[in-house]
């Protein structure tokens, strides 16, 4: 079961998918919006991602504050997240999303990538980690060391 990991902004939606055994995320690419309040194109994309990869879910990364509060971004990703299930008609899991771009700035600074590079694909391994940290979540099928 492939699994879809979004992680939604203001300008840009990044996007991750897992493997078909649900262990690991990789980048897919980042959607530009043009309008933040205009999302057909962007869900159009997304029905295009997901139909190609077979996606049975989504994780979608849920702004919280450091103090566990919700602001305004939690509540347009709340909206967001309805508006993807009635048009996706997939089932959407909201998932703790604080650090995330952090920690991707982090790991491509390690890479030693410039600013520039890494303002290109920070939003696609925020995706990544939010959906890496939902898989880790799981319990993985105990069967397969047999």
């Amino acid at each position: 079961m492939r699994i879809l990991g979004l992680d939604f902004g203001m300008k840009t939606i990044g996007v991750a998918v897992s493997d078909p055994f649900g262990w690991t995320a990789q980048g897919v690419e980042i959607i530009r919006r043009s309008e933040e309040a205009n999302l057909k194109k962007s869900i159009e994309r997304l029905k295009e991602i997901c139909r190609e990869y077979s996606v049975e879910q989504i994780v979608l990364g849920y702004p919280k504050n450091m103090n566990n509060t919700l602001g305004e971004r939690a509540e347009k990703t709340e909206a967001f997240k309805k508006r993807i299930e009635k048009e996706l008609k997939l089932p959407v899991v909201l998932w703790d999303e604080r650090l995330s771009t952090v920690a991707a700035e982090r790991g491509l600074l390690e890479a030693d990538l410039s600013r520039a590079k890494r303002k290109q694909v920070i939003d696609k391994m925020a995706a990544v980690f939010i959906l890496q940290g939902y898989l880790d979540s799981k319990p993985k099928n105990q069967g397969e060391n047999k």
